[in-house]
């Protein structure tokens, strides 16, 4: 069964850190761009940052430009997106997602997580 897990997500005050993973299972990330995407209440799906199956491209949504930083690593086959300088607006669910083809838009990904909740506050 093919599957994407993540994890990492939680509570924590502005200004701090977390580090997200997306732990494939029944398949291998190697051949497939992951793309962070996430959902807070009443708002839509945006994207958040994503990455080529090498890792030598990636792309980040302006509103995290210099605070996110994605990574990859095919050996443990997982992708990691390193949240820092946290803001209450980051508060939603992210989701994870593969997809063959690299870009921010969600209809480019054909398989998804279950999402973490990230929480932002004081």
């Amino acid at each position: 069964q093919l599957q994407l897990v993540e994890s990492g997500g939680g509570l924590v005050q502005p200004g701090g850190s977390l580090r997200l993973s997306c732990a494939a299972s029944g398949f291998t990330l190697d051949y497939y761009a992951i793309g962070w995407f996430r959902q807070a209440p009443g708002k839509e799906r945006e994207g958040v940052s994503c990455i080529s199956s090498s890792g030598g491209r990636s792309n980040y949504a302006d509103s995290v430009k210099g605070r996110f930083t994605i990574s990859r690593d095919n050996a443990k086959n997982t992708v990691y997106l390193q949240m820092n300088s946290l803001k209450p607006e980051d508060t939603a669910v992210y989701y994870c997602a593969a997809g063959v083809a690299f870009g921010p838009h969600p209809d480019l990904y054909d398989y998804w997580g279950q999402g973490t909740q990230v929480t932002v506050s004081s």
